[in-house]
């Protein structure tokens, strides 16, 4: 199927397109291009373009390094360690794993960037269009709907690596680049909610969409992600409202389990029955070294999971990093999940393969997200173009998610019935209990459905597991939970912007 290419355009002509809030590096006041921002936003064309650029965002895995969140998430829960080969290969990953992290090393400068870039982006496209004239209603109504869900996503993920952080809604100018202070995450959370609320009631916006235009927003995903950030606060009065914006991805219809779990993440089914919301990426960037980290629309995660100078049938070669831990293939042992989650490296030696073991190798690898052989790039650097798609949501992992909201709320009847459903899809038992029992199971079916898929880290932190399950890893309370504020913003304030505790 065609898709949309959401990062075909690029708009050399915003002179601070790519400013990153609160970092000197990106700030340049000179244009570089021969059109000005200042009379550039004149035609539907044009805003489609600046819109581009906000969903562009969306697949960055390069700033400051190597920072994908799909294989840092992975690596610092109890799904995956670092790996890599050795322990000097990639600090920033090694540090999220074993919880060594300093405001000078981790992955949190890249992942700070990355976010304030797309929400600069979503702010100058909101100001844009509150100036415009001659756009039609329904493009307007559109577009707004979508930006404000990408600037809710952006914020999403800077709430919870980081809690406090500046709540910037306007383009910000050079002089006040420097005057950023933080908000409270229960500031932070107001507008991701208004600004979800505000695209889900907004009429333009589509519940299915052409597969030209696949990789563009939905009201299911908009509900899916409304529902996630009111269960992540853990307001138990507000448990009912995000079991409602669950139930609204359900009611819609248009969602399903696929029949086959092995057919989830298979490239031939992108945006597939059960992707609710999904980032794409593409082969055919043909993009290399000379345009990195941002420059290609691939997948480095594929890349980086892949088992390092592989010699065998299916695969292709890979970094060997997430490689998968013992205490995952033992839960997942003698689930039908297993096969299509994990690759046994022993069993591919036995069967005449080969690889060289990288850092904290256990001879387990993640297969959703696997490099295969009949799918390298046909041009450009293999490593950089894997064209595999990130889901974000899918329907197991709303089901799931309203199956706890129920639970939360008091409906123990509908939460089983959601939860059973995701475990009928691979015919294994339906479970029962109530209570914190039956959130326990909730929790374990995460765990086993989503593995591999970055959920993990979060879902310990938000339900007060992560000591229990990450203490050996060493994870410290009240400090781990979050990532240390880069201390090049830190910097730049003069202190104004506050180091997370422990850091």
């Amino acid at each position: 199927m065609k898709k949309l290419n959401i990062y075909k355009y690029s708009i050399v002509l915003l002179l601070a397109l790519s400013i990153h809030a609160c970092s000197t590096d990106f700030i340049d006041l000179e244009p570089r291009g021969t059109t000005l921002e200042s009379n550039f936003y004149k035609t539907e064309e044009n805003f489609f373009q600046a819109l581009i650029a906000a969903y562009d965002v969306l697949q960055w895995q390069g700033g400051d390094g190597w920072t994908m969140k799909l294989g840092l998430l992975n690596a610092a829960s109890d799904d995956t360690f670092a790996g890599g080969s050795n322990a000097s290969d990639q600090p920033k990953w090694v540090a999220y794993d074993n919880f060594t992290l300093d405001p000078f090393l981790g992955p949190q400068l890249g992942l700070w960037d990355k976010s304030y870039t797309g929400i600069y982006r979503a702010n100058l496209y909101l100001q844009k269009l509150e100036e415009s004239e001659g756009l039609s209603e329904a493009f307007i109504n559109r577009t707004e709907a979508e930006i404000k869900f990408l600037r809710a996503y952006f914020y999403f993920d800077l709430v919870r690596f980081f809690a406090n952080v500046p709540l910037i809604t306007a383009p910000v100018s050079g002089d006040d680049l420097y005057t950023q202070t933080q908000n409270s995450p229960e500031e932070i959370y107001t507008l991701i909610e208004q600004d979800l609320m505000d695209a889900k009631n907004s009429f333009e916006l589509p519940a299915t969409l052409p597969p030209a235009e696949y990789g563009r927003i939905t009201k299911g995903a908009v509900n899916a992600l409304l529902g996630k950030v009111i269960l992540y606060q853990n307001d138990e009065s507000k448990m009912n409202q995000a079991a409602g914006h669950f139930q609204d991805v359900i009611d819609a219809n248009l969602y399903a389990l696929e029949e086959d779990f092995g057919d989830i993440f298979k490239s031939s089914n992108e945006f597939g029955i059960e992707s609710v919301f999904e980032i794409p990426h593409s082969t055919k960037a043909a993009g290399g070294y000379d345009i990195f980290p941002n420059g290609t629309e691939g997948n480095f995660s594929v890349q980086f999971m892949g088992m390092r100078d592989y010699i065998g049938d299916t695969y292709a070669p890979g970094w060997s990093f997430c490689p998968v831990s013992e205490k995952l293939v033992d839960l997942l042992k003698n689930d039908p999940r297993y096969e299509h989650t994990i690759i046994d490296g022993k069993l591919l030696k036995l069967q005449g393969s080969d690889y060289t073991e990288g850092y904290q190798n256990t001879d387990y690898f993640v297969k959703k997200y696997a490099p295969l052989a009949d799918e390298t790039a046909p041009d450009g650097d293999v490593a950089l173009n894997w064209g595999n798609n990130v889901i974000e949501i899918r329907y197991a992992d709303v089901l799931l998610m309203a199956a706890e909201a129920f639970a939360r709320s008091g409906d123990e009847t509908t939460a089983k019935q959601y939860l059973n459903q995701v475990r009928l899809r691979v015919s294994v038992q339906p479970l029962s209990g109530s209570g914190q029992a039956l959130l326990d199971r909730i929790l374990r079916e995460r765990q086993r459905e989503l593995a591999t898929e970055g959920h993990r880290f979060f879902d310990l932190v938000r339900t007060g597991n992560a000591v229990a399950e990450l203490g050996d890893q060493g994870f410290t309370p009240n400090k781990n939970e979050l990532l240390p504020i880069p201390q090049s913003e830190i910097d730049i304030t003069e202190g104004l912007i506050i180091q997370n505790p422990g850091y």
